[in-house]
């Protein structure tokens, strides 16, 4: 069920980040900068500030919450095709190739070549072209790898698998011990369980699985998360309604 939109005070930010080690200068900072992107608006309530999301970001944390919740680590069931994506930009937007490579890595791009980008399964980037205004730089094709392509070594030669699988490794040997939720901080808990997530998974690819090596640790990884998510999510909701202050996000 959608909720109502809401503005959450500032320094109820600083409150809950200082619970997993943000300083309040970096929040502060984060914030400035968020809203400069066209993330985050500001709603000023008496003395206080509140900050509220943008669409620009309401889609990016719904696009976020279906991989980190719905979404598999490890992909059962690909089609055999591959998505490619070609793209020349002007040597002077270092931040438009920033933002592109960004971006087309998290939706499970990796680089074949410098220019050539290649993707598992059919891959939609039209809204990630035309809101980088790139759709003149980008050309995509959806394609089946030829009998004489080791697809094996190219996965291998695009993705740091190793890398990525210590990655797995460690969330599950850091987090499979972890205490009972209502032994502790539960909304810190699940800011860092959530934080770490999203950063391993933010750059795999979800390779069909008979590219990957064997026993391949994303799904324990994967088990291991849901666990303590489940243990975590009543007392953090609790936690998070009694520290919160919000107001209604006004209309523009």
């Amino acid at each position: 069920m959608d909720e109502d939109p809401i503005c959450v005070y500032s320094g109820s930010v600083i409150d809950v980040l200082a619970r997993v080690g943000v300083g309040e200068q970096a929040v502060r900072s984060t914030l400035t900068r968020m809203v400069n992107r066209g993330l985050l608006l500001r709603q000023r309530q008496g003395r206080r500030m509140y900050f509220g999301l943008t669409p620009l970001a309401t889609q990016i944390l719904e696009d976020g919450r279906r991989r980190i919740w719905e979404t598999s680590a490890v992909n059962d069931d690909w089609d055999g095709t591959w998505t490619l994506l070609g793209f020349s930009l002007p040597e002077s937007w270092q931040r438009q190739r920033h933002d592109l490579r960004s971006r087309l890595t998290w939706a499970g791009f990796g680089p074949l070549y410098n220019g050539l980008w290649i993707a598992p399964g059919p891959v939609d980037v039209t809204g990630v072209i035309t809101e980088l205004d790139l759709s003149a730089y980008v050309k995509v094709f959806h394609a089946r790898a030829d009998e004489a392509t080791d697809a094996r070594l190219m996965v291998r030669d695009t993705w740091d698998l190793d890398s990525l699988a210590a990655r797995y490794a460690d969330f599950t040997r850091c987090w499979s011990n972890h205490p009972d939720a209502g032994t502790g901080d539960a909304m810190a808990t699940r800011l860092r369980l959530v934080s770490e997530w999203l950063g391993i998974i933010r750059t795999d690819p979800r390779l069909p699985e008979q590219h990957l090596p064997p026993n391949w640790p994303a799904r324990q990884a994967e088990e291991t998360f849901h666990r303590v998510a489940a243990r975590t999510e009543a007392p953090a909701r609790l936690m998070a309604s009694a520290m919160l202050d919000t107001v209604p996000l006004n209309a523009p």
